[in-house]
């Protein structure tokens, strides 16, 4: 067999073959093109591996902290930003050989690589050994379409190697109670931290799963012969008859004790409805938790404080600068809103085939990128030929581990987000993230369509057990039937050819780059965003042309950016003014004479040296006033790009 000699290095080896395969024709166009937009995330993220390294290598600095984006409010703390560290640090010795975007690209094939290998480690000790069925395992977890898709923008969730192999480390510390072991594990949290930001929140999750299931143990409640009617009923018969009177009706309004009282929505009673029926269901079954001996709970916070302990060091750098934050009163964390906070996927979207095969219909990608959460964020579709390869397994006697197919099912359901949304259609019906999101840590995690990850991850072993039972059947070897399987799910799960993105650089940039002094560069329209709001318009396409040019810019596109910076930037007038013409809003004429008394000391007072404009989004409103005001002379173009200098820089 093609394994059979060092079967780890060729499992490897075909997964490097896999991933050529599944992304071409990248490989061709390494240095020239990209899997996503610059315009959109993907410009942001290459732009994470250019700024790690010029802070790390040109500046011998905390690379958490920068100068080189929102310019004029002080160093840009990049502590809550999606930073993607253990990517910059894989890019970190390729970008001065092979520039930033063979390096991004590189590095992108990589982390699929090591994606798709975790989970062929952790699947081939839960099939005690079985290679075949366990690379088919990591190439579904890996190439599965929610993280295919991630490919195209979010590739933060592409290096998704930690969590099979937290759960691998978790279940040997479990094993072995070593204090090495624990210490890995805590460092393998820390890399979760360095490839994405909700990753260290879901092995976290994963580790609750993993020891409830080994501490808590239920059973079914034996009935009485004659059960009597229960008030609990009653109370379901009620709130049930509430729900359709409210949805036939439209709802009532009315006064109650002199209060007015109105019902008009579906989510309060629905959910009362939903915790009514769940509480009917647990009565009839008990807990039994086990019994933690006081040396058991020593042992066990031991373990705990070596994996703390592990975790913290390698991030010291970014612990140090989440402390800075605090202090200055810059921590940001969204509001969550009981109706209004991320949707996660539809139903429709984890049934529907992979919409990435070259074979889908474009309807069901245009009806997926029609959701609320554009395209990325609602692919989670399940395999068919894994859930076709379990069902025939079960058939034929298998029976799926109960803690693997409860971590499914349950991560599924958190995918699907706070209320169940079927065809665009929201059915009201409360999923556990609608509580789960309320808590301390597990909230961080604010977007639940992306748990779908762990869904993936619960079925990719299910999978693996399901075919390695198939094969272990009555004793009998098929091979017809092993590759079969084989095809069929590598077909499926085809994502090629890849639309590849022009990451062209315009030369205007090249003409900023070799200018030897520190200046800064303001391109317009101008704003900043970051994952919950923008102002102005602003594209992470600036950012991206940064990794070019080097000079510091003035907007910034980060994960999170306070409110405290946003202030100080709309307190300088110019800007603000910059801000609203971005938006497409007037200026009224005692604004705009106010600053063209500015203009020119607004340009030297803050470096500013180029001014870049993007003709096709520039109003010409803006282009207009920015020309006049800053007192600009147009120096040259690139198709719809022209660079401009403050009019008394000389030539340079």
């Amino acid at each position: 067999m093609w394994m059979s000699k060092n079967p780890p290095l060729f499992a490897l080896l075909a997964y490097g073959l896999l991933a050529v395969a599944f992304t071409w024709p990248l490989l061709l166009h390494m240095g020239t093109h990209l899997t996503g937009s610059p315009e959109g995330d993907t410009g942001v993220y290459v732009w994470n591996q250019w700024v790690f390294q010029y802070q790390l290598l040109e500046r011998h600095a905390n690379p958490y902290f920068t100068d080189r984006v929102l310019a004029l409010t002080g160093p840009a703390n990049l502590s809550l930003n999606n930073y993607t560290t253990f990517a910059n640090l894989l890019a970190l010795p390729l970008i001065g050989v092979f520039g930033v975007v063979a390096a991004f690209n590189a590095v992108y094939l990589v982390i699929t690589v090591l994606t798709a290998y975790s989970m062929f480690l952790l699947a081939r000790a839960l099939t005690h050994g079985a290679m075949y069925e366990s690379w088919l395992a990591g190439a579904l977890f890996a190439w599965s379409p929610m993280l295919a898709t991630r490919g195209e923008g979010h590739y933060s969730l592409v290096a998704a190697a930690p969590l099979p192999l937290f759960l691998l480390l978790l279940m040997r510390v479990d094993r072995s109670r070593r204090l090495r072991d624990a210490a890995a594990l805590g460092l393998l949290l820390a890399v979760a931290l360095w490839s994405d930001v909700y990753y260290p929140v879901y092995c976290l999750l994963l580790a609750v799963a993993y020891a409830t299931w080994r501490l808590v143990i239920i059973e079914r409640t034996e009935r009485p012969e004659r059960p009597r009617p229960r008030i609990l009923d009653g109370l379901i018969v009620a709130a049930a008859a509430t729900v359709l009177a409210i949805a036939v009706t439209g709802g009532w309004s009315g006064t109650i004790l002199g209060q007015r009282v109105s019902v008009r929505e579906l989510y309060t009673p629905v959910l009362v409805l939903t915790a009514l029926t769940l509480l009917r269901i647990a009565k009839g079954y008990h807990a039994t938790v086990a019994r933690i001996t006081r040396t058991e709970f020593l042992e066990f916070a031991t373990l705990a404080f070596a994996a703390g302990a592990a975790a913290a060091i390698p991030l010291l750098p970014l612990l140090y600068a989440l402390g800075v934050r605090i202090v200055a009163g810059a921590w940001v964390s969204p509001p969550i809103y009981w109706r209004s906070s991320p949707s996660g996927v539809d139903l429709i979207g984890i049934v529907i085939p992979n919409p990435n095969n070259p074979f889908a219909p474009q309807a069901w990608r245009a009806w997926l990128s029609a959701r609320p959460d554009g395209y990325l964020e609602s692919v989670a579709s399940i395999p068919l030929t894994a859930v076709a390869v379990v069902a025939l397994a079960w058939w034929r006697g298998w029976r799926a581990p109960r803690m693997w197919l409860l971590l499914s099912v349950m991560f599924a359901w958190m995918s699907l987000g706070p209320f169940l949304h079927i065809a665009g259609i929201n059915m009201y019906v409360p999923g556990p993230w609608a509580l789960m999101r309320y808590l301390p840590v597990v909230g961080l995690a604010r977007n639940p369509a992306r748990f779908a990850v762990l869904m993936m991850l619960g079925l990719s072993i299910l999978f693996a057990l399901a075919t390695k039972y198939l094969r272990d059947t009555d004793g009998v070897n098929r091979p017809w039937l092993r590759w079969s399987i084989a095809g069929i799910l590598l077909l499926e799960l085809l994502p090629a050819p890849r639309y590849l993105y022009s990451a062209r650089f315009p030369a205007i940039y090249d003409r900023i780059a070799a200018d030897p002094r520190d200046v800064r560069v303001l391109e317009l329209p101008f704003g900043v965003r970051d994952g919950t709001f923008s102002i102005g318009n602003y594209t992470a396409r600036t950012q991206f042309y940064q990794t070019r040019h080097g000079k510091a810019v003035i907007g910034g596109d980060l994960s999170r950016v306070s409110m405290r910076r946003v202030m100080a930037i709309r307190q300088q007038p110019m800007l603000n003014a910059l801000i609203d013409l971005s938006e497409g809003k007037p200026l009224t004429q005692s604004t705009v004479d106010a600053l063209g008394e500015d203009g020119a000391e607004f340009m030297a007072r803050n470096n500013i040296g180029y001014v870049v404009v993007d003709r096709d989004r520039a109003s010409p409103e803006l282009t207009q006033f920015a020309a006049r005001t800053l007192q600009l002379e147009e120096l040259e173009s690139d198709a719809s790009t022209v660079l401009y200098r403050p009019a008394e820089a000389g030539t340079i």
